[in-house]
């Protein structure tokens, strides 16, 4: 796989189909992602290689007896569906995760390096908006970058 980049703005039909970027879908190289919730009321998208990675890292990491782990590995595994390319490079978003993103007809996808966030547009840019203010302290918490 490649490192999946990039910025795109698209549109999700009345039938939750949403055109993947081509380029994003060269780096997959696969027929199928899977889309499972992701953080701040996105989607996240995995090649099912990194979904092995992150889902394994998950339950390694969680314990099914507390219950802030069992609500992580809840949010994040439970609704997690394989869902695959069609002919014409479109995924069709199962309703409850559209439900779960607010998805309604002008979205923004974003590549995460290692997945793809599926945001609506709305949404995503009031995050942005909300979150711009205390960008430079979140980024200060990466103090092992060096240039």
């Amino acid at each position: 796989m490649n490192l999946l980049t990039g910025e795109y703005n698209n549109t999700i039909d009345d039938k939750g189909r949403v055109s993947f970027p081509s380029k994003l879908r060269t780096a997959v190289n696969q027929d199928a992602v899977i889309v499972t919730k992701g953080l701040d009321r996105c989607l996240w998208l995995f090649t099912s290689e990194e979904w092995e990675s992150f889902q394994t890292k998950l339950l390694g990491n969680a314990s099914m007896m507390k219950t802030k782990s069992l609500n992580v590995v809840r949010h994040f595994v439970a609704p997690a569906q394989l869902v695959e390319f069609d002919k014409n490079g479109r995924l069709s978003i199962p309703q409850s995760l559209r439900e779960y993103a607010n998805l309604s007809k002008d979205c923004t996808i974003l590549g995460m390096a290692k997945c793809v966030e599926l945001w609506d547009s709305q949404v995503y840019k009031d995050f942005q908006i909300e979150t711009d203010s205390s960008f430079r302290e979140s980024a200060e918490e990466f103090n092992d970058i060096h240039f």
